[in-house]
């Protein structure tokens, strides 16, 4: 029987194998699934363009009927590869409100959540790795 995953797997040109692996992925794999771009002085602070969402992160919505929209996250599906943000909301017939689920790609990080002292280290150690070999 074929392996169902493999870290080893570097590309294939096939779409078919593309999507076999990203379905495929360990929950720990996808976490690296949901990069959102940074915002424009996020990005010259940090040296980097794009990073995974953390529940806490401020974020702004830039695509779809949210436009324009602020707001923390509140919930990250790793399974479905959604996030889900406070105060955004889509009200049913029936009057009950359910959370709207985005992907990262159509979200930007304006503020990160550094709670987890090990973010902040790695995003301090990257740095000083980027600067060095520049």
């Amino acid at each position: 029987m074929k392996r169902k995953f493999t870290s080893s797997w570097k590309s294939s040109v096939q779409p078919r194998k593309q999507r076999k692996f990203r379905h495929n992925a360990p929950l720990h794999t996808r976490h690296k699934f949901l990069n959102s771009n940074l915002s424009k002085s996020l990005r010259q602070k940090h040296s980097k363009r794009s990073l995974p969402l953390r529940k806490g992160d401020e974020v702004l919505v830039m695509r779809g009927s949210f436009k324009k929209k602020k707001a923390k996250i509140e919930q990250i599906d790793l399974k479905r590869t959604r996030v889900s943000l406070e105060n955004i909301n889509r009200t049913k017939k029936d009057g009950t409100k359910v959370a709207v689920w985005f992907h990262p790609s159509s979200l930007q990080i304006q503020a990160l959540n550094l709670d987890d002292k090990e973010r902040l280290k790695k995003l301090g150690s990257e740095k000083s790795s980027s600067l060095r070999s520049s």
